[in-house]
């Protein structure tokens, strides 16, 4: 059998371009990108912002508030995200409900559900009430609908993520490919659990790319020449209508 040829990513541009408020075509308001670990969503949504002249919002964290000015994020799961996340909250509400004297009840995991899906979604509903943006994560997608925005989704083979994520964060293959499986595991129980879908599913999103397979400064280009021409379309069938 003939091995396959090692895969070695041109390394991304982590330097996010200047605002560009006068960029041709349709004025592109609203972009959610939902990216496996090592996809390079932590690279590209930022500088999409950056394009578009638009705010940034960040996966959903413990310290929510403010806007992320446009630039490079955390492709990993930090500690922060992963507090927000269901499999962390469910095994708090299991350590709470131990017996250890006298307690109050813990809360009902429907209760944690709606508290983190209240949580990850009022950064977008704040983004929404302005002039719009650009989101990674937070299943935007899946709160907004396809009417909402132009969603796109960034996946690849996992060995070739775990080659890129080591890439992306300057790090070994053996500990992007620990952050990979902590990460995927993680995002993936946050859509499922909270709005029993899978963020894999291509039905949920207008473009789907495998961003292992073409330099990340050509999938940038790409979001952005699909997402004005789904504007235009847009505006055409509303003239129309």
């Amino acid at each position: 059998m003939t091995a396959e040829p090692p895969f070695n990513p041109p390394v991304p541009t982590l330097d996010s371009p200047e605002p560009n408020l006068n960029s041709p075509g349709p004025g592109v308001r609203l972009i959610t990108v939902s990216a496996a670990y090592g996809a390079g969503g932590s690279v590209v949504a930022p500088a999409l912002a950056g394009r578009l002249g638009l705010p940034f919002l960040q996966r959903v964290t413990t310290s929510e508030g403010h806007l992320a000015e446009p630039g490079p994020c955390d492709e990993r799961l930090t500690a922060e995200e992963a507090r927000t996340t269901p499999v962390h909250r469910l095994l708090a509400h299991f350590t709470q409900a131990m017996p250890a004297g006298p307690t109050q009840s813990p809360p009902s995991t429907h209760h944690q559900d709606e508290h983190l899906r209240s949580y990850g979604e009022a950064g977008i509903h704040r983004l929404l009430a302005g002039a719009g943006g650009v989101i990674l994560g937070r299943a935007a997608a899946v709160v907004l609908g396809k009417d909402r925005g132009f969603h796109v989704r960034l996946d690849g083979p996992p060995a070739r993520r775990a080659v890129q994520g080591a890439a992306v964060e300057g790090i070994s293959k053996a500990q992007a490919r620990e952050r990979l499986r902590a990460a995927d595991k993680a995002r993936t129980a946050y859509v499922r659990r909270l709005y029993r879908c899978d963020p894999a599913d291509a039905s949920l999103y207008h473009l789907v790319i495998d961003s292992t397979a073409i330099p990340l400064d050509t999938v940038i280009e790409l979001i952005l020449a699909a997402a004005r021409a789904h504007t235009a379309a847009a505006e055409d069938t509303t003239a129309r209508s």
